[in-house]
């Protein structure tokens, strides 16, 4: 199944268990409003198929695995309840990961920034290869990670967490990443990272399906409070979003990118 959407995707297949659900967006992999909607919707329907054991999530191309927030409609918000609902959309798949009765693979092929760094720390398992860069760029623009916050910092601890949402201009390297505990496994090469992707998925698809959902209760303990916390955090993304520093700072990424 594939949503297309203003030049990019959302789709899904299942085979032998195991759902790919695949993301896609010209901008980088940048994630609209439409986009982050879509993807919440596939994870929420793999996660209550029968067919689905294991799920794989990935984005397409070969550069960067995900850019964060569009720019674009980032600056086309102009009143708190347009950046409430926006940032609502990060939010939204978190915790759609996060409630998923399936363990989640994540494939981290490419450099994750602001919101792609939350998914990668908001999957179960994630698998990355060489160049998979990280960095938190909210303060660059006005705003912070604060949607996106819980999940890293469960992931990666207060510490790291700091550091990432504080130096917002400074590229971590996906070995810093994978000794923080953002990445299970980094592979030097993105065939090796295939096909550890395919070993554990076949493992986990053979696996007993009560069994990994009662493993990813214990794993996600003590996070029932998302759902009001999360939405209480795109609020304050969605007021700050409105300040004349973010403005100008779009504006002038927006200009950069054009020249």
């Amino acid at each position: 199944m594939i949503h297309e959407i203003k030049g990019g995707y959302v789709k899904s297949d299942t085979r032998k268990d195991i759902t790919t659900i695949e993301f896609y967006h010209p901008q980088s992999n940048s994630m609209p409003g439409k986009l982050l909607q879509e993807l919440a919707l596939e994870i929420h329907a793999a996660g209550n198929d029968d067919s689905t054991r294991v799920i794989v999530l990935r984005s397409g191309g070969d550069t960067v695995f995900c850019s964060g927030a569009s720019f674009d409609e980032l600056n086309a918000i102009s009143t708190p309840e347009q950046g409430f609902a926006f940032f609502s959309g990060f939010a939204q798949v978190i915790n759609t990961l996060r409630k998923c009765p399936k363990l989640v693979i994540g494939r981290i092929h490419g450099k994750c920034v602001g919101g792609g760094v939350g998914l990668a720390a908001a999957v179960d398992y994630a698998i990355a290869a060489e160049g998979a860069e990280i960095k938190l760029s909210e303060l660059a623009v006005g705003i912070g990670p604060f949607v996106v916050g819980p999940a890293v910092e469960r992931k990666i601890g207060a510490s790291a967490f700091s550091q990432l949402a504080i130096d917002a201009t400074m590229w971590r390297n996906a070995d810093w990443a994978r000794r923080k505990g953002l990445y299970a496994e980094l592979h030097p090469n993105l065939e090796s990272m295939d096909e550890s992707i395919a070993r554990l998925a076949s493992t986990l698809a053979a696996s007993s399906p009560d069994a990994m959902q009662e493993l990813k209760k214990i794993f996600w303990k003590g996070t029932d409070h998302w759902d009001q916390l999360l939405t209480e955090r795109a609020a304050i993304s969605g007021r700050l979003i409105l300040g004349e520093f973010s403005r100008t700072a779009i504006e002038k990424f927006k200009t950069k990118v054009k020249a």
